[in-house]
């Protein structure tokens, strides 16, 4: 059952990444919210093969690859922050991400636990982590873009 429920989120993460992909403003936005549905589909991908009951191999070159990505996303945010391109729909588009982001990642750590393979619970670890970077890049952004401001 909570594989079922991991297998929903993802389905809503890729409609919600790829619907506010068309409704962002900033164009740097635009990528990064395609980069995070592209990734999703990956992690929907995943779920279902553990569901027919084979078990992913997660490689290190898939990590890798993940670090530059957000690294790239980083710089790319930072360079169209600093034009000033933020507004009232970017940031409500952001700050719905971000909610689901920190729920979808919560609900990984109950999955995380209640399975008793290693490999799996590897498997959606690498998963959790991949949704914390999402949630990264979108704070990231946001307070970059004077949209969220984190206290001290």
């Amino acid at each position: 059952m909570l594989l079922q429920d991991q297998k929903t989120h993802e389905e809503i993460c890729i409609e919600k990444y790829t619907n506010y992909a068309g409704q962002a403003q900033d164009p740097q936005l635009k990528d990064m919210f395609n980069t995070y549905a592209g990734q999703e589909k990956q992690h929907l991908n995943t779920i279902n093969q553990i569901l027919s009951g084979s078990v992913p191999q997660m490689g290190g070159g898939a990590q890798n690859q993940q670090a530059k990505q957000q690294s790239n996303q980083q710089a790319v945010q930072n360079k169209g922050n600093q034009t000033g391109m933020s507004n009232q729909n970017d940031a409500k588009l952001c700050n719905d991400l971000l909610m689901t982001e920190k729920y979808v990642s919560g609900t990984y750590d109950t999955a995380i636990f209640e399975f008793a393979d290693s490999d799996i619970r590897n498997v959606l670890n690498h998963i959790q982590k991949e949704e914390q970077q999402h949630g990264e890049g979108i704070l990231n952004y946001m307070q970059n873009s004077g949209m969220y401001s984190i206290q001290q």
